[in-house]
């Protein structure tokens, strides 16, 4: 109790700093782990501290222990919409923005709106509500992070269909992880705690395994290091040996370019440096020789790398090894990201006469490749 109540004064005093509002994300390693409750007892303790909190949206999932936590706390009725002949409810942005509460949580940041809505997304909607000068305190799943869908969907084979951007958690002012250990995580579902009693023995033969709960475990307390990395350096600027660039390199081959988007955001969050995506068209892919469906895959690529906080460059040459070469040079680029060998990218690369040049420059200028699986 009192080590929390120390993390929310300390939240307190982060309100008072800056007009834009502050931001607090809870990061859990899946449903149940107590994001929702720990929103809940956070909101007590400021209300208790005279701090004008509301609750724009919470979702108990109709969990008993949760769900007695909204007693006495203020609630701004939700937006209710009829949808497919359905009555459904969402955020009340509008409202949030009307009654502009010094704090307002809300819940499942990786929900997607219902159409018609202002936002697509309700992390969009907690963009607003910050702009406005109102703080958020909000919970997300580490599966809903985009940059780490890939690694989501090995590890439960499920791809996670609401994700929201890296660049949501890097707008962040503090990320908490919510931990327990896979044991403790079993034990509450089978209590009940987590679903209804008819979801649960389905749970524990997919999701709820020990093997991948703990491997989301690692995901989300990696994530949450990586934060507070960052946060170190930039309110704690140290005198680093180089800034990190990184540099994506990607043909028109759509699964493998996502791949490499993704695990060089990754890289580049971890180092809190900027990244870019080259794509460089060569005279056979020029035009419409690649086929529409291999256009229509290059240019969802870089809306993907555009989501992920980097920079898309689309350069012509006859030669990708010389453009990888003008490109890292130009943007002063400390890491190239490839594909694996076998990958058609890697093959043009390896099958140019300018390879060792490409070796001997890289080399030169102290530039790393990264070969990504």
């Amino acid at each position: 109790m009192p080590d929390r109540d120390k993390n929310v004064e300390h939240f307190i005093e982060l309100i008072r700093q800056s007009r834009r509002g502050k931001f607090k994300i809870y990061i859990g390693m899946s449903a149940g782990v107590g994001k929702t409750y720990r929103m809940l007892q956070e909101a007590h303790t400021l209300l208790r501290n005279g701090v004008d909190v509301k609750i724009g949206y919470i979702e108990t999932h109709n969990r008993k222990e949760t769900h007695v936590l909204l007693e006495g706390l203020p609630v701004i009725p939700r937006r209710k919409l009829f949808y497919k002949g359905k009555e459904l409810e969402e955020l009340d942005v509008q409202a949030v923005l009307n009654l502009h509460p010094e704090v307002v949580v809300v819940d499942e940041l990786a929900h997607t709106n219902i159409e018609g809505s202002k936002n697509e997304k309700r992390w969009q909607d907690v963009m607003d509500i910050l702009d406005a000068g109102i703080n958020v305190i909000s919970a997300v799943n580490i599966q809903h992070i985009e940059s780490l869908n890939e690694e989501v969907k090995e590890i439960t084979g499920i791809e996670v269909a609401e994700r929201v951007p890296d660049s949501i958690l890097k707008h962040a002012d503090e990320v908490v992880n919510i931990d327990l250990t896979a044991d403790e995580l079993v034990t509450r579902l089978k209590e009940g705690k987590i679903y209804t009693p008819e979801k649960i023995e389905t749970a524990l033969r997919n999701f709820f395994q020990s093997e991948k709960i703990l491997q989301l475990r690692e995901l989300a307390l990696k994530e949450v290091a990586s934060q507070v990395e960052r946060k170190i350096e930039n309110e704690l600027p140290r005198n680093a040996a180089r800034q990190e660039r990184f540099l994506a390199c990607i043909s028109s081959n759509h699964e493998v370019a996502r791949k490499v988007i993704r695990k060089t955001a990754r890289l580049s969050s971890y180092y809190n440096s900027k990244w870019y995506l080259l794509y460089v068209q060569t005279p056979r892919e020029d035009g419409d020789k690649i086929g529409l469906a291999a256009q229509r895959h290059l240019i969802n690529n870089f809306k993907l790398a555009t989501e992920l906080g980097g920079e898309v460059i689309k350069i012509k040459h006859s030669n990708i090894a010389k453009g990888i070469i003008e490109a890292a040079e130009q943007k002063k680029v400390t890491t190239i990201c490839i594909g694996k060998p076998h990958l058609s990218l890697f093959n043009v690369i390896m099958n140019t006469a300018v390879f060792n040049q490409l070796l001997n420059k890289l080399s030169a200028a102290d530039i790393d490749i990264v070969i990504l699986s």
